[in-house]
């Protein structure tokens, strides 16, 4: 198994552990923009990250010199997911709490990098889907 897919794996594993605590604490009454982070981290966290990682070992070879395609627009991705997820998780509860210009726009910042990753992400997989 590839490293860039253990390391999507294991980190959407981390995120589903973050997530279900998360949910835990809005059981319990949590409030203040804990809901969104809560959804980004099952939902880019969690289910994104853990397609992209299969998808980067066991789609088809893209050739016999890079069978996965660019392992290092692979990290890239890796990169901009996480950070993009991470800035949210940090940043919605801050500005459901005191809404003011920053938090706002790194909250714009957040979504751009997680485009940017799903952008990423298809540039380098659309080549390995094709027929056999």
């Amino acid at each position: 198994m590839p490293l860039l897919t253990r390391t999507l794996i294991k980190t959407a594993m981390v995120c589903l552990i973050l997530a279900l605590i998360l949910g835990i604490a809005l059981a319990f009454g949590a409030t203040n923009g804990f809901f969104p982070a809560y959804i980004h981290l099952l939902v880019f966290g969690w289910i994104t990250q853990l397609i992209f990682g299969v998808v980067f070992w066991m789609f088809p070879k893209y050739s016999l010199e890079k069978p996965r395609g660019s392992e290092a627009l692979g990290w890239w991705m890796y990169a901009a997911l996480n950070l993009g997820l991470l800035l949210r998780a940090l940043v919605e509860p801050l500005q459901a709490a005191r809404p003011n210009a920053f938090s706002g726009w790194a909250l714009v910042v957040s979504a751009a990098l997680q485009f940017t990753a799903g952008v990423l992400f298809v540039l380098n997989s659309w080549k390995r889907v094709r027929e056999k």
